[in-house]
């Protein structure tokens, strides 16, 4: 397991030219960002291993999305053997990074039911994994040393949805799915896509068991080929191949998807707590998009965190550090007090809704859900039960392409046209401009422009959709937030991390060869990285800045605002069990 070790740390640049105190006051991240590098997930004409594995239906990532796909598509090819003993059997596989399924989910998480029920309708609630179902909820505006209650705005009301672990409702969905016969296949991240004629014909996975310096060790083991008729993204947000493969079809969305980082802790509590409590204003500045929560989770657990939006305005934002500091305030600290830590975890959430949507959801033998597709709403704080339907909707899509023996662009597109029927897109659509509306407005008139768009479904006031990504939001320099609670070290620990110290490193800073600025870059960029990034990856250590890769939990944060993430060796990162 790793936590902070220097013995693991990549120094990046110890040239003072690069990093050294200067007179700037502002900095745009995408400057300092390396590009995305289409080719390296994109593998165009490949010369496919001898030994690759074929499967009928590949759904990447075992998330909620792609097991409820994988778990409808058997049930749908089941009831039509049973009709039609000719139907062709269809070999399933779901492929998951994480060592064990659920390792790498998160959420609040507060799920609305309806997906699961229409996925299982033999089955009650009370059958599902879930803890509480909510019938008190509450919305505060917090001060430093206080609260005032709020209205809870109809996007908001919770009444007939559950508090839940995420982790636990995909390991009890995997344990569905493998009953079913599908092959589930954990620690086998994808790599690539593998394209042919324009075709998606599956993937190739990371390779394992290489050394800091990219050479073999003795447990190497090569990249696997996996092919498939049809191959469903579902690798969650911010996903490299996702995003490699909507640029290179040339489908990426017309307004580009923005995030937010969320942070999140399970404690273990003394009290019986029994109330969903969302909250805004402090710690965050009013100039930054974000909130807090606290939900029960069963009868002596509960899960807490704060999110924030990634185009906040200035680069010392540290949501790690704002939520300890959220920790002392009475109306959390009165439930914690006398309990303990039990996990952490940090994640990020595309926040773009509607306007970020791809142009088009399928393609030639691919298709993307949930997450990865930004099927998230905001103002609701929900994405589960879309990444829920739209795995459900890709099965039906799927199953009718089997019959058809049709797997082409033309076939697929009946996911998109399902989908644009579904209570996804239309709930989407509904709150279309809420999250724009904090864009550029202060916390009061934009909260004040979002309950006219919540009762005219965004017809009034009139918004624009937004035309920039986090990254091209110039941050303002300001001094490392200081804070005291837990470290963030002692967080990575609490995640279960199971990187290796010798993996190489999965996070590419923009060389200085390259930055082409002079001296526009200081030791600030450090000192913003280290804030940014919520595991302590990023350290500023005098003129250098080092990167303790291990210690990353995946959230993706850096890679909307700064390094580039890609995949590593299966089983690292977190080993989440309560998120």
């Amino acid at each position: 397991m790793s936590t902070h070790s220097t013995g693991n740390q990549n120094s990046v640049s110890s040239n003072t030219n690069y990093i050294k105190t200067i007179d700037h006051k502002t900095i745009e991240p995408l400057k300092f960002q390396p590009d995305l590098n289409v080719s390296d997930f994109i593998i165009d004409n490949p010369t496919v291993s001898d030994e690759a594995v074929p499967m009928d239906v590949l759904f990447v990532g075992g998330g909620s999305a792609g097991l409820c796909g994988a778990i409808r598509l058997a049930l749908n090819v089941k009831k039509a053997k049973e009709s039609d003993p000719s139907f062709p059997d269809v070999e399933i596989g779901v492929l998951e990074k994480a060592q064990s399924l659920g390792g790498h989910s998160l959420s609040g998480a507060v799920i609305n039911p309806v997906s699961l029920k229409e996925l299982f309708p033999e089955l009650t609630e009370k059958d599902f994994p879930f803890k509480n179902k909510v019938n008190s909820e509450k919305v505060y505006f917090m001060t430093k040393t206080g609260q005032f209650r709020m209205p809870t705005p109809p996007t908001m009301k919770n009444h007939g949805n559950y508090s839940a672990s995420l982790c636990e409702v995909v390991r009890w969905l995997g344990e569905k799915a493998e009953g079913l016969g599908i092959n589930v296949f954990t620690s086998f991240p994808a790599k690539a896509l593998l394209v042919q004629d324009k075709k998606v014909i599956g993937i190739r996975t990371t390779a394992a068991g290489l050394n800091k310096d990219n050479s073999e060790s003795a447990q190497y083991m090569p990249p696997t080929d996996i092919l498939a008729s049809v191959t469903v993204l579902c690798e969650g947000t911010r996903g490299p191949i996702t995003q490699s493969y909507l640029k290179w079809s040339k489908t990426e969305s017309k307004a580009p998807q923005i995030y937010a980082l969320g942070v999140k802790e399970v404690w273990k509590v003394k009290k019986p707590f029994n109330d969903v409590i969302h909250t805004l204003g402090w710690p965050l500045a009013r100039d930054t998009f974000g909130g807090s929560w606290l939900y029960p989770m069963g009868d002596d657990m509960v899960s807490l965190g704060l999110v924030a939006g990634l185009d906040y305005k200035k680069t010392n934002l540290d949501v790690h550090g704002e939520l300890q500091n959220l920790k002392n305030h009475p109306l959390i600290k009165n439930v914690l007090e006398g309990g303990e830590m039990v996990e952490w975890g940090a994640k990020t959430i595309p926040e773009g809704g509607f306007h970020s949507l791809p142009q088009k959801l399928s393609g030639e033998g691919i298709m993307i859900c949930g997450d990865a597709a930004g099927m998230v709403n905001v103002p609701a704080l929900k994405g589960i039960h879309y990444a829920m339907k739209s795995g459900l909707l890709a099965a039906d899509t799927i199953s009718q392409a089997i019959k058809a023996q049709d797997f082409s662009a033309g076939f697929l597109k009946k996911y998109d046209e399902a989908f644009k029927k579904s209570f996804i897109y239309s709930d989407l659509k509904k709150v279309r401009n809420i999250r724009q509306a904090f864009m550029h407005s202060n916390f009061w008139w934009a909260s004040i422009k979002a309950a006219f768009m919540t009762i005219t479904n965004c017809a009034f006031p009139p918004q624009k959709p937004h035309d920039h990504e986090d990254a091209e939001t110039v941050k303002e320099f300001a001094e490392p937030l200081k804070y005291s609670g837990i470290k963030k070290v002692d967080g990575v620990y609490s995640s279960g991390n199971k990187t290796r110290d010798s993996i190489p490193s999965h996070l590419s800073v923009k060389p200085t060869s390259e930055l082409n600025i002079g001296t526009d870059i200081s030791a600030h960029l450090a000192d913003f990285y280290a804030s940014l990034c919520p595991a302590g990856v990023y350290e500023r250590q005098g003129d250098k800045l080092v990167v303790n890769a291990p210690n990353c939990v995946d959230c993706k944060a850096t890679d909307v605002l700064g390094p580039r993430w890609e995949p590593r060796e299966g089983g690292s990162g977190p080993n989440y069990t309560y998120m």
